[in-house]
């Protein structure tokens, strides 16, 4: 009886320690900063289309993996973040991208889903926002809106609109709301770009087809994005259409 007994215990006890040792569905392999040439960890995430994303379930395909600041401030978002994600939305539609390069293409936002809905239902004023700076009233233009309609022209040349509250673009959108791989990367702070909030340091990661990556791209400003054209480039190249 007691033999039984103590073997029922030793079960038990192994039985628990299993289920706590479970990791998380966003830390299915140990998460760490990667470098080009090492393998990309392995992590699973929610997308907000609905569904979990698993990196490694795009194995075969190359992956564009882009981790936008998110928030400026506390009560603002970051309107570069809004303009590079259309940018890729219009190419997509245009060109077709994702066939064309084997090529699947993540965003990754370290929020959970309630502000992930607040960053959607703020896109299209984001954009609006733009358009603003590029068009003001010239005849109550002072120095400053001068130049700030001056830097916008020349940093957000195109034009893009989105549709009232439709998630913009095919593109899945990852809900990291527990940081766990935004933190894992070294990405997520509460300092950066002079403004105090939760945000993540802006990242592109490209991965090839056999999970290495092949393409490192870390901001060191909030303005200190890689254009577009640039990175049709790596594309191209990583992606063998070259």
């Amino acid at each position: 009886m007691l033999r039984t007994k103590g073997i029922f215990i030793v079960a038990l006890f192994l039985l628990v320690t299993a289920s706590l040792a479970v990791p998380s569905p966003a830390a299915s392999q140990g998460l760490r900063p990667v470098t080009v040439g090492s393998p990309m960890p392995d992590f699973t995430l929610p997308a907000y289309q609905g569904g979990d994303v698993t990196i490694s379930e795009f194995r075969g395909k190359n992956v564009l993996l882009v981790f936008p600041r998110g928030r400026s401030r506390p009560d603002a978002w970051c309107h570069i973040c809004n303009y590079q994600h259309m940018e890729l939305v219009y190419h997509e539609a245009a060109n077709a991208l994702r066939r064309q390069a084997n090529l699947e293409i993540l965003f990754v936002l370290p929020y959970p889903r309630g502000e992930v809905e607040e960053w959607i239902a703020a896109y299209p004023q984001q954009l609006q926002d733009l358009e603003d700076w590029k068009n003001p009233d010239q005849s109550a233009l002072d120095d400053a809106g001068r130049n700030r309609m001056q830097f916008a022209r020349r940093a957000f040349p195109k034009v893009f609109t989105v549709d009232g509250e439709r998630v913009p673009g095919p593109f899945p959108i990852l809900i990291d709301g527990d940081r766990e791989v935004s933190r894992g990367l070294g990405l997520f702070t509460t300092d950066w770009g002079g403004s105090q909030v939760e945000q993540n340091v802006p990242m592109v990661l490209l991965i090839d087809s056999q999970g290495t990556v092949q393409f490192k791209y870390i901001s060191q400003n909030t303005m200190d994005r890689p254009p577009l054209e640039y990175l049709l480039q790596v594309i191209d190249v990583v992606g063998g259409m070259r």
